[in-house]
């Protein structure tokens, strides 16, 4: 069944997050997922707080810019996380944002090389490997985890574009879409990353998460339609969901049948009520899909 999760938006000041967190948990919501969005929350430090204030609900981090971090101390953060909160966290690494990336002066001449090596030692010292790496961008000599996770650890990577899909297929254990990813759109990642796991030869399931813009209320399909407006979308694209829990759920199934492993509901910018948010996720269209 596909799961069913909330985006925590990181135009909510960090003090926020204990309450809309820990509504999520006593819901009973599947997921409730984080940003690492320049210059605002960190991504790992709301995970650690997120995990520790919950028992039960997985926290996504989705994503962490590769750029900014040498992949030895993602692989040290993320075993981490997993040691004290075994199974919960889901961690996701991607280009980011490439204006960004230049205002810090971390852009990278070649984004899909550096997430590759970056994918390839993260994976491998999280599996407990020692590494001797000398790649364009990780480079890493004699390094190993002390302490790495107990268990098998996936690690997911954000996609949009061909390559950058087929090579979440060859080098990560799941993929996330951003909310600009409609059913079709789904499918078509799929293949892109069926491609490349066969280009490297591997089998067994492949995770994917998508986000879908939601909106209820009076207002919902108008703030819809100003987030997909500021964001240059294109009139009648087939993202975004705006009314009450049936639609909902509706779109939800859309995207389930397209083939998404797990569906993440992301308010928009403007959303007046978080909690009720995720309470409405929770108790109103989780039922409408069991």
């Amino acid at each position: 069944m596909t799961e069913l999760g909330a985006v925590f938006r990181p135009q909510l000041p960090p003090e926020r997050l204990q309450a809309v967190v820990r509504l999520a948990d006593a819901a009973g919501l599947e997921q409730l997922w984080l940003w690492e969005d320049c210059f605002r929350e960190g991504g790992i430090s709301t995970a650690a707080a997120a995990l520790a204030w919950t028992e039960r609900v997985r926290i996504g981090v989705g994503l962490l810019p590769v750029p900014l971090r040498n992949a030895a101390i993602t692989a040290m953060e993320v075993a981490a996380l997993h040691r004290m909160f075994p199974g919960r966290p889901v961690v996701g690494v991607g280009h980011g944002v490439q204006e960004w990336m230049g205002q810090v002066g971390a852009r990278a001449e070649s984004p899909l090389t550096l997430l590759r090596e970056h994918l390839e030692a993260l994976r491998a010292l999280l599996r407990g490997e020692r590494l001797n790496v000398e790649g364009r961008y990780v480079k890493l000599d004699d390094v190993a985890l002390d302490w790495p996770p107990e268990t098998a650890v996936d690690v997911f990577a954000g996609a949009t574009g061909p390559r950058t899909l087929r090579l979440t297929g060859e080098a990560a254990d799941g993929t996330i879409l951003t909310s600009d990813t409609s059913p079709d759109g789904v499918r078509r990642a799929r293949q892109l990353i069926d491609e490349g796991r066969t280009a490297a030869g591997r089998s067994g399931p492949h995770q994917v998460v998508v986000y879908l813009l939601t909106a209820t209320g009076a207002d919902a399909a108008a703030r819809v339609r100003a987030e997909l407006a500021a964001r240059g979308a294109r009139a009648g694209t087939d993202v975004g969901v705006a009314g009450d829990a049936a639609a909902v759920a509706d779109a939800v199934r859309q995207y389930a049948v397209a083939g998404a492993d797990a569906v993440v509901l992301e308010p928009t910018g403007d959303e007046p009520d978080p909690e009720g948010f995720v309470r409405f996720a929770a108790e109103e269209v989780r039922p409408l899909l069991s």
